[in-house]
């Protein structure tokens, strides 16, 4: 492969000010007077617009998506073909999550049989959630992509070109869904379910 580093610099840039000036809507930005799929699925691309053009050709915010994810019972039925609310949240995390983790964990982050009340919070905190992971992935980009960005900010996981770069960003991120996987698969067990400390982790080193 081979890169122009200045080239790479100002995507890392122009991907740094998008992050900062980022955020998912709050709980009140949402409409709730009922939308129809057609908008449903336009103000979603409009909340979640990460992908670059060039990697759009296939969308991934369609109608026959959300309507498996309503067949299947990820999220709550639209009333009346209308979706209010309450849907377009589970929409907004299901879909920025399903980016990391299969749709069946995504579930168990945010189960269908919540009430609005319950809904509402878990939003509101997974959007604030949302923007602190932001901010945190772009401090690290800074140090990881120091020497490309010629600063000082520099540390243990430096790398010196846009291959190691594109390389310890994909390690990361299989790190980082091995992990949420990993925790989510905990639910509802302690040790009684598996055995010793000790046991486990010889077990569990090689799962």
């Amino acid at each position: 492969m081979a890169y122009d580093n200045a080239l790479v610099a100002g995507k890392l840039r122009r991907w740094e000010k998008y992050l900062d000036d980022y955020r998912l809507p709050a709980w009140n930005e949402i409409p709730d007077f009922g939308l129809y799929m057609e908008q449903v699925t336009v103000l979603l691309r409009q909340y979640l617009d990460y992908l670059p053009p060039e990697l759009k050709e296939e969308q991934f915010i369609t109608a026959a998506t959300i309507n498996n994810y309503v067949r299947t019972k990820i999220m709550p039925r639209p009333v009346e073909k209308r979706y209010y609310r309450v849907h377009i949240a589970y929409l907004i995390i299901i879909l920025t999550l399903k980016q990391s983790l299969s749709i069946s964990l995504v579930s168990k982050i945010i189960p269908m049989d919540m009430t609005p009340k319950e809904v509402e919070e878990a939003y509101t905190g997974y959007a604030e959630l949302h923007r602190k992971a932001a901010v945190f992935f772009m401090e690290q980009v800074r140090v990881a992509a120091g020497p490309i960005l010629s600063h000082k900010e520099r540390g243990d996981i430096a790398t010196e070109s846009p291959e190691e770069l594109i390389s310890m960003c994909a390690i990361l991120s299989a790190f980082s869904r091995l992990l949420s996987e990993k925790l989510l698969l905990l639910e509802g067990k302690d040790l009684s379910n598996g055995g010793s400390v000790a046991q486990r982790g010889v077990r569990h080193a090689n799962e």
